[in-house]
């Protein structure tokens, strides 16, 4: 059986372009003990997949040239050598952006089609929804009447950092771009407030939606955006910084916070998360996140688009800002 796969052709230099993928069509090994050989149907884009590109040390090894790109996705068990997977299991793994996988079973788990969308388990039930969660409560450390503001709020990660901080009693207030998302935020979503970062001034934003100032900012952006959230922290603020999609395409240097006094006259923290380290209590995350989902206090949402080869354009979508939700490929199979 062969697969289709983007392999790493080269280390693309600012934003990514197709030239920086090959595009094949691979045959695939034999099994041997304790792999599966899984059919891929859905595959998780997320903003990281830019910094495993790079070249360079990082809180995980950068994907190799000639390598399938790294990506989680959710797919069938074809065929199986280990007992704990049957063939027609659904499963949850690092199978890559491509249509069929040969993987060692260690770090695969099962998923259950018939509780929730098989693409919901890349979203507020997979790596995003563990990232806002544990990003939030144990690093952020919400508490009731705080007001907690998030960057990138319509996104995978924002949207459920900004739940979860209704659901813990917070006033939140999102930066998003554009009337849609902005809307999207306050009238779907339940948040307080929202700036419009492509519309608006920032600052003046947040001077008007956070009269009482920032107690926990949760930042996807970094640059600009972070700066001018620093300007409103209160006494004690924590920041969680889970990731910069500003400043990932850069060419220049990162641009880091010139504002980051503030948290010497504020006492604040400022603190960086990687969800990873959290992986023994994923379980505890999604059985809470899934009771919230079946009381309807946790909204999901998201942007399906399909087409295995029309990647390297659909992952640029988070660079662009044109996502709404959690931005999953869907996998073509026509045999």
């Amino acid at each position: 059986m062969q697969s289709r796969q983007f392999l790493l052709a080269e280390r693309p230099v600012g934003t990514p372009t197709a030239e920086n993928w090959n595009y094949v069509k691979s045959d695939l090994p034999a099994l041997t003990e304790n792999q599966v050989k899984v059919k891929v149907l859905y595959i998780s884009l997320d903003p990281a997949m830019r910094g495993w590109m790079n070249e360079g040390k990082s809180y995980i090894p950068p994907v190799g040239i000639g390598e399938v790109m790294r990506a989680g996705a959710v797919g069938q068990v074809l065929e199986s050598t280990d007992p704990n997977f049957s063939i027609g299991d659904f499963v949850y793994g690092g199978f890559g952006v491509c249509d069929y996988s040969v993987l060692s079973t260690q770090g695969i788990h099962k998923i259950d089609p018939n509780l929730a969308p098989l693409e919901r388990y890349l979203g507020v039930l997979g790596m995003p929804g563990m990232t806002a969660y544990f990003g939030l409560l144990n690093t952020g450390l919400p508490q009731a009447g705080e007001t907690v503001v998030v960057s990138g709020a319509a996104g995978a990660v924002g949207t459920v950092v900004g739940q979860i901080a209704k659901i813990k009693g917070c006033r939140v207030v999102g930066i998003a771009g554009g009337q849609e998302k902005c809307d999207y935020l306050v009238n779907e979503l339940g948040f307080d407030a929202a700036v419009d970062y492509k519309n608006a001034d920032v600052k003046a934003g947040l001077k008007q939606t956070c009269p009482n100032g920032i107690d926990v900012f949760f930042d996807n952006v970094g640059g600009d955006i972070l700066d001018d959230a620093l300007t409103r922290i209160n006494m004690k603020a924590r920041i969680v910084i889970c990731g910069a999609i500003s400043q990932y395409n850069n060419t220049t240097p990162v641009k880091g916070p010139s504002n980051y006094l503030t948290l010497l006259v504020n006492r604040a923290r400022m603190e960086g998360i990687v969800v990873f380290d959290n992986v023994e209590n994923y379980g505890k995350a999604a059985a809470e996140m899934s009771k919230w989902i079946a009381e309807g206090k946790l909204i999901a949402k998201e942007h399906v688009v399909e087409g295995l080869d029309t990647f390297p354009d659909t992952l640029l979508m988070l660079f662009r800002g044109e996502n709404f939700g959690k931005l999953v490929l869907k996998v073509d199979h026509n045999e």
